[in-house]
This record gives structure tokens, C-alpha cells and sequence, in this order.
């Protein structure tokens, strides 16, 4: 089975979300990987679909994942590739105010923790980041571990407001949060050991038992220096 009456050919290689999309981590659709937001771009990787779903790439932070069969219709030809755009450290700094402000704009909108959530209202930790650099005109990696890796490693005297906050186990993190300043950071955390959506807790072992629990699992501080660039790349659609 070849693609697709519904998708004309692209020349550029890839497509643009006409709205929202969820994306998957299979061809059976089953479980939420990632979200894409309207005005994205997209590869798809082969025109073949298998089960349900198409595999395709994100093109500004390079994450593959499935889009269902039935969402083929909200995607366009994009008019040319995506081409990261490059930022010097100075240059995200200065966006930083706007940052810290989407976010705690998000925060203020009902909301709930949502795996693999991007979008507004209900996000993960690693997509409330994604999203309120991206609002900026940053891009990130999608998951907390590759953040991680993405950022500047910094001492905690070093912390910026903007800085990125990583948690988890000795072996990989699985958590982010951005530092607001004074001691405090903002991030969307779980029902089970969180606020259940975004909120504000203390990088403290003298917090609440929330800003206590994520503190003993702090990891790494990080400061974002430069501008992702993905894994865009053009050409024809597969076959």
C-alpha cells in the first residue's frame, strides 16, 4: 500500500501540521509519545503504513514517532525545509523573561499532568520546557534525559533564572523543571509524587513534601546556550 490520496507530494521533503496532532509510540496507537502543535513541520520516514499509523519525524527537535492514519488530513506540503536558526547564550538570555512567563502563564490556566503532553493546557515536565522555549523561538530536545545532555552543566551558585533543573535516579533523569530565581522553580509534575500539572516548588531540602521529595533527587543543573538544531534533512517522500 503506497501513500496516500489524501497527501500530495511534498517537494520540500515534509510536511506542516495544519493543527494539533497526537503522536504515538507505535502503529497501534495505544499510549501518547509526543504532541505536535499547528504550524510544525514533519518527515514522513516511509509511505507505507503499518497498522494504524505512518512513522514520521519531527523536524525541530528530531523525535520520531506514529501519526494515526486518520490525521493524515491535517497535514500540508511545507513550502521549504526547516532550518534551525542559530542563537548565541546572549540572545537566549534575553528571552528568558518571556520563558519564565509562559510558563507560569500555563500554570495559571486549568491544567493537569499529561504524559507526553506539549500543548497547551496539560503538559509533562519535558514538554512544558519544550514549549515555553519554543514560544520563544528556542527549540529543545523532547525528553528530560536529552535536555539534559543539551544543556551547559552548572554549579548551584551558578543558577540563572531560566536554568533547566534535572531529577531523577542515579542512572538517567526523568524530570525537568525551570529555575525562576530566589530558591524556586516551576515545573508540571505527576499525581503520584507531584502537584498533578504545573506548579511552583523549592530546590530545598526544607520545602514541603513535594520540593522535599524532588530534592533528593536532584541530578544535574543546566543553562540553555544554544538553539537545537534537530535532524531536518530534504528530499523526496519515501517510497
Amino acid at each position: 500500500m503506497v501513500l496516500f490520496e489524501k497527501l500530495p507530494e511534498s517537494q520540500s521533503g515534509e510536511y506542516c501540521c495544519r493543527s494539533n496532532l497526537n503522536l504515538y509510540d507505535s502503529p497501534t496507537c495505544d499510549s501518547l509519545a509526543t504532541q505536535a502543535a499547528g504550524g510544525r513541520q514533519l518527515q514522513i520516514l516511509s509511505s507505507t503504513p503499518v497498522e494504524k499509523a505512518i512513522e514520521m519525524r519531527l523536524c525541530e527537535d528530531g523525535y520520531s514517532a506514529w501519526l494515526p492514519l486518520e490525521d493524515i488530513a491535517e497535514l500540508e506540503p511545507a513550502a521549504k525545509g526547516y532550518q534551525a536558526i542559530a542563537l548565541s547564550p546572549t540572545q537566549i538570555q534575553e528571552r528568558v523573561p518571556a520563558i519564565i512567563a509562559f510558563t507560569k502563564q500555563a500554570m495559571q490556566q486549568p491544567n493537569y499532568y499529561h504524559w507526553g503532553g506539549t500543548v497547551a493546557p496539560n503538559y509533562d515536565c519535558s514538554g512544558l520546557m519544550q514549549a515555553g522555549f519554543a514560544a520563544s523561538g528556542i527549540w529543545l530536545p523532547r525528553d528530560s534525559y536529552q535536555q539534559e545532555a543539551f544543556t551547559q552543566t552548572l554549579e548551584i551558585e551558578e543558577l540563572l533564572p531560566g536554568d533547566l533543573i534535572f531529577f531523577g535516579t542515579p542512572e538517567k533523569t526523568n524530570h525537568v523543571g525551570l529555575y525562576l530565581g530566589d530558591g524556586y522553580y516551576i515545573h508540571s509534575s505527576g499525581r503520584q509524587t507531584g502537584r498533578n500539572g504545573i506548579g511552583i516548588d523549592q530546590l530545598s531540602e526544607h520545602g514541603d513534601k513535594i520540593s522535599q521529595f524532588y530534592y533528593r533527587q536532584l541530578r544535574k543543573l543546566g543553562r540553555v546556550v544554544a538553539n537545537y538544531q534537530g535532524n531536518s534533512r530534504t528530499g523526496k517522500m519515501p517510497v
